[in-house]
């Protein structure tokens, strides 16, 4: 059983990978792994804090073309290449939600496609009634 409607960036990527931005389903939204990335270009290329809130801002405007907006996030999986980041993407993440407080996993040490992305942002939404 697919999504009941996908939600697309536009991004060259998704068509030859294979998804999309965003998937709903009923009531929930599902946001794949995000980053810096504007118009093909990574932005603030060292800063794990203001990466993290660029990432943010693009799911956001996923969010928004279902609906929905960031007080509606329950879930975050961030993942980074340098856990020394952790500090920094944890204060941009507690910026954003931390009157939301979603459950939240953060992961360190990974590889990304360009090594210039420092974080990566999976976010999972709910339309509550």
């Amino acid at each position: 059983m697919g999504a009941d409607r996908l939600i697309s960036s536009g991004g060259p990527w998704e068509s030859v990978i294979g998804y999309s931005r965003a998937t709903v389903t009923g009531d929930f939204v599902h946001v794949s792994g995000t980053t810096a990335t504007v118009d093909g270009v990574l932005q603030h290329e060292g800063d794990a804090f203001n990466q993290t809130l660029t990432a943010f801002s693009i799911i956001e405007a996923a969010l928004a073309q279902a609906g929905m907006t960031l007080a509606d996030i329950v879930r975050t999986r961030v993942y980074l290449a340098n856990g020394a980041d952790m500090d920094e993407v944890g204060r941009a993440h507690g910026q954003l939600f931390g009157d939301i407080r979603p459950a939240a996993t953060m992961l360190a040490g990974l590889s990304f496609i360009n090594g210039a992305m420092l974080v990566e942002i999976e976010a999972d939404a709910y339309k509550r009634s």
